[in-house]
């Protein structure tokens, strides 16, 4: 099951929010555990015993470590022990296929079987969030949680158990035993979950369509640097639009989960943009990888190295493939440059030289995440800088026919919108901004119905995740 589907808008949600506001406030989280147990089970109930497991050991062992507080060597064993165990399951679920294929591929004498290994949905998420909270149990940043029940539902809480926000157990453990629930937030939630849902159906499926059709033709450079916009389009109105749709769903129910996005294509450099792009990814790899190895404080050769181990871990985050490595290690080649070379000429350049640079760079980025296939994604690099000519090719039809709909998202991924709002909420036509919303936000959910009733195409891109 996922946000954006029939199934999910108008019949499960719908039910859980009558029982939530029906039951007394102290059967609430219970409640939230039972219809994120069945959210996570319906299409995969085999993966149940997994995600109960890992809420399990991770509970027990972070009232362990609270307990031997005291005794720092006992405690130390409980957290590596914890973190070990969570690792492992990562490891044998997402990466052991891979590796295995990959020595077989290497080594073709030893006849090796690759096995095949199922990939629970959403497990790269719920793993760094119990690693956090074994961390921060650790170090003393938060207190153990002593409900089985209240720590479990805030690991599989639903609206972002499949795709995010990663939610660390300190922004929420205030909200776990008492939260306040009014109607302003629930509005606040509704709202955000229609832009959420009109970001993934009405930009994001559409945008699909067009880069699987340009991937797909012989396209000259033009189209093919079109194409890969459409893919960017798709991947940011995908992730974001799901982003929304999590933090309006937990606004439903009294909760108020992290920003994951913050207009990234709006950003003047590679760095910036990882500053907008997934925030609680970045702020997860920064906090429990990089200040851990030393960050920036032993030297640049220590600096370098450890930026190339976060950046190496954040492509293989991604996917089990090595196209996720060398997306991540281009990354790093980006990052470490913009650092060492031409960052600060970045800041004295005109800003829409920036964006220009930034947007080239991610654009293409986005190619190398998005081929698996290495002699595939050649040709289509090759494309995008003339090895088939310089226009369209086959398709231009296509293109142009998309073309109101490529500019409509690429205004709708900066922040023109927002400051227009300001405006209108600061000049004479406030009074009417909430009647308008109303009408829009209707809109919105009459159209993307409509979409899913009609689409075919809407992928979830994040099932290797």
């Amino acid at each position: 099951m996922t946000f954006a589907s029939l199934v999910f808008l108008y019949l499960f949600l719908p039910l859980v929010l009558l029982a939530y506001y029906l039951l007394p406030r102290r059967l609430r989280n219970g409640l939230l555990l039972a219809a994120s147990l069945l959210f996570y089970g319906w299409g995969e109930p085999s993966f149940l015993p997994v995600i109960l497991f890992s809420a399990f050991i991770n509970y027990l062992f972070g009232r362990l470590i609270e307990r031997y507080r005291e005794r720092p060597g006992r405690a130390r064993l409980f957290a590596a022990l914890a973190v070990g165990l969570d690792l492992l399951l990562l490891a044998v679920f997402k990466y052991a296929g891979f590796l295995a294929g990959s020595l077989a591929a290497l080594l073709p004498g030893l006849g090796m079987t690759v096995p095949v290994i199922p990939l629970p949905l959403g497990i790269s998420f719920y793993t760094f969030q119990v690693v956090a909270y074994v961390a921060d149990v650790y170090r003393r940043q938060v207190t153990a949680q002593k409900s089985f029940v209240q720590f479990a539902a805030f690991m599989s809480f639903f609206p972002q158990l499949i795709a995010g926000p990663i939610v660390r157990y300190q922004d929420i453990q205030e909200q776990l035993p008492v939260r306040r629930e009014t109607l302003d937030r629930f509005a606040d939630g509704v709202r955000l979950l229609g832009v959420g849902l009109c970001k993934k159906v009405l930009v994001a499926n559409p945008m699909g369509l067009l880069w699987e059709t340009v991937k797909a033709s012989g396209c000259g450079a033009l189209g093919a640097w079109a194409g890969a916009a459409a893919f960017a389009f798709q991947i940011y109105f995908d992730f974001s639009g799901y982003s929304d749709m999590a933090r309006g769903l937990g606004r439903l129910f009294g909760f108020e989960l992290p920003e994951n996005f913050r207009y990234p294509y709006a950003a003047r450099s590679v760095t910036d943009f990882w500053r907008r792009w997934h925030i609680t990814l970045s702020g997860w790899f920064r906090d429990y990888v990089y200040i851990p190895l030393g960050g920036s404080r032993r030297g640049l050769g220590r600096t370098l190295c450890n930026l190339l181990t976060v950046w190496a871990l954040t492509g293989l985050w991604h996917g089990a493939s090595w196209n996720f490595l060398l997306w991540g290690l281009y990354y790093f080649v980006l990052l470490a440059a913009e650092k060492l070379f031409w960052g600060r000429l970045l800041d004295r350049l005109p800003a829409a030289a920036g964006r220009v640079y930034t947007l080239a760079a991610v654009v293409f980025g986005w190619v190398l995440f998005a081929f698996t296939d290495f002699p595939a994604m050649g040709a289509y690099i090759a494309r995008m800088f003339g090895g088939a000519g310089a226009g369209a090719g086959t398709a231009g039809a296509d293109l142009l026919s998309f073309l109101p709909l490529l500019l409509a998202a690429g205004l709708a991924s900066l922040p023109l919108g927002q400051r227009l709002y300001g405006r209108l909420a600061a000049g004479r036509a406030a009074c009417l901004l909430p009647a308008a919303e109303t009408v829009v936000l209707l809109l919105f959910f009459l159209l993307s119905t409509a979409a899913l009733v009609s689409q075919s195409y809407n992928p979830f891109l994040y099932f290797r995740f």
